[in-house]
């Protein structure tokens, strides 16, 4: 394809997206276990689903992201919708209440949005005019605010980053890309892994008489130094890694390197950007590429549309140590393209396809499809729909469809109301999910859900007492688990694995539930005391 061409067609993309679509939402609505618990949940939305406040609005662009239990919808008016979990005020509403229903974030109203990102526990969005403001968890300074004084912001304050095109987010830092010449690139948060690009992990000891590590917050978005000759056009981010595509076409990746995520045929941790060498001289990306990044896992299109991938793409066999073209979407025109937890959605030609490992219904097949799929696979319901936009979170996924030459087939949708945000949240809200077609095995699941009730009780208390003090050991939990499985120690017994932790994303698993991204707002108090009760028994 020529440049001028590419140019041409890239206009094209900017009209469609302009026009905005409908946005359609599959997975999980029970936000405040994603994650948590093991086992189905009830409320899953297994098809491809309106949601009530956004019926008829053009929306044009869905952020969520491989960590996050969040969404968020910008509409063509350049208003900002979100939804999902608020325990660290990522919604932007001033409060940390859960919202099942989109709602409009009211101190952005006097801005035009373009483009969002979202973390773990944070929202970053982008004006028309350049600017970045952001809301959520700050305790690393992923907000970019200049300060980590406040660990939460739970309404909108200014990046200080100028010129802003876009924004990635990853599950505890943000970069952006600026048209500022020699600072096209720039990233602030949580240093671990070198996922800034800074050449350093900030990390120092907090104890004199144990080892105790920490990572000092990178409030202030910098630069990245090694990439200051180059014009960085396209970023993704993964849980704790980075890729990026320049204007040349050349691809680099940086941050955590377990299971060959960053494609250098090696799983050593990157701290300053490193070319991918697949993609050189004859093969370097075209400017309308397509970039994603999973939670252990990274993939683009590269020349005539050649999907490659990766990194860990399935839970089970060998890792993908260096990019690969996936045979299965050869000659397939991919358009848009987003990667959650272990599960990944295309929009190509005239269908929207999906696969993965899948728990939630995020992958849309319905309710008497299958759940997971290791080959790419079209979403039937979907079929000669034009996907305008994707975005994958943890166990959810959201997919904007253009409202042309679709008929009726809209209306045949389900719509999901989902509860009010003061009509109290917690378990109640996944009881009733949308009406839905042959719910199979609810009455196991309801009748395990009794069982499982007072165990929640205490669960829940344990995590809002545990919060405030075990984040700074559930990095280095994490920190400790990832370097770890680098050399390879396996976890194995169920015991280990229902605590969350040591499965995290990136150590080997033998038990249930392996493959999560290092675990989300997992509070790392509850979770090793879910361990201990199925152990020895808990001083009360």
């Amino acid at each position: 394809m020529s440049a001028v061409e590419a140019e041409k067609k890239a206009e094209e993309e900017k009209k469609v997206e302009e026009k905005g679509g409908e946005l359609l939402f599959c997975g999980a609505t029970c936000w405040d276990i994603i994650g948590r618990k093991k086992g189905a949940q009830e409320g899953n939305l297994v098809s491809p689903t309106r949601l009530r406040p956004l019926v008829g609005v053009n929306i044009r662009f869905v952020a969520s992201g491989s960590a996050s239990c969040h969404c968020v919808a910008l509409d063509v008016e350049g208003r900002c919708y979100t939804w999902g979990r608020n325990e660290r005020g990522q919604l932007g509403h001033g409060d940390s209440i859960q919202r099942d229903r989109p709602t409009v974030v009211s101190e952005l109203s006097k801005y035009k949005l373009i483009k969002a990102g979202a973390g773990r526990s944070h929202t970053v969005v982008v004006t028309e005019d350049g600017l970045s403001l952001a809301f959520g968890w700050n305790k690393h300074g992923q907000l970019g605010s200049g300060s980590a004084r406040n660990e939460i912001e739970s309404s909108p304050v200014r990046c200080l980053v100028s010129d802003v095109k876009t924004t990635a987010c990853g599950a505890d830092f943000t970069v952006w890309l600026s048209s500022v010449e020699g600072a096209s690139i720039l990233s602030a948060g949580l240093p671990q892994y070198g996922q800034l690009g800074h050449g350093t992990d900030n990390e120092y000891n907090t104890k004199d008489s144990s080892v105790r590590l920490a990572y000092e917050a990178q409030p202030r978005p910098r630069a990245i130094a090694a990439l200051s000759r180059e014009t960085i056009v396209k970023v993704a981010c993964g849980t704790n890694h980075t890729v990026a595509v320049d204007s040349n076409g050349y691809v680099y990746t940086w941050g955590f390197g377990g299971y060959g995520r960053l494609g250098h045929r090696e799983q050593k941790d990157e701290w300053v950007p490193r070319r991918v060498d697949v993609f050189s001289k004859n093969n370097v990306l075209p400017p309308d590429t397509v970039i994603s990044a999973g939670s252990v896992n990274s993939a683009c299109t590269a020349g005539g549309g050649q999907l490659y991938m990766w990194g860990k793409l399935k839970n089970t066999g060998d890792d993908w140590m260096y990019p690969k073209p996936l045979m299965d979407l050869s000659g397939w025109n991919l358009r848009c393209m987003d990667s959650g937890n272990m599960h990944h959605f295309v929009g190509a030609d005239n269908s929207c396809i999906s696969w993965g490992h899948a728990q939630n219904g995020e992958l849309g097949y319905g309710p008497s499809g299958q759940k997971s799929s290791a080959v790419p696979k079209k979403v039937d319901i979907l079929e000669g729909m034009h996907v305008m936009g994707v975005a994958c979170g943890m166990g959810h996924s959201m997919v904007i469809v253009d409202r042309m030459n679709v008929g009726d087939r809209l209306d045949q949708l389900d719509v999901y109301d989902g509860k009010a945000s003061g009509e109290g949240s917690g378990e109640t809200e996944c009881k009733n999910p949308v009406k839905q077609s042959a719910k199979k095995g609810a009455a196991k699941v309801s009748d395990k859900s009794r069982k499982r009730k007072s165990k929640d009780s205490s669960e829940s208390e344990d995590e809002e007492n545990g919060d405030g003090e075990s984040d700074e050991s559930e990095d280095q939990v994490n920190g400790q688990t990832e370097k770890k499985s680098k050399r390879g120690g396996k976890v194995s017994g169920r015991g280990q694995s229902k605590g969350g932790k040591k499965s995290s994303s990136d150590g080997k698993a033998t038990g249930r539930g392996r493959g999560r991204p290092p675990s989300g707002n997992k509070s790392t108090v509850s979770s090793q005391e879910k361990a201990g009760k199925r152990g020895r028994p808990r001083k009360s």
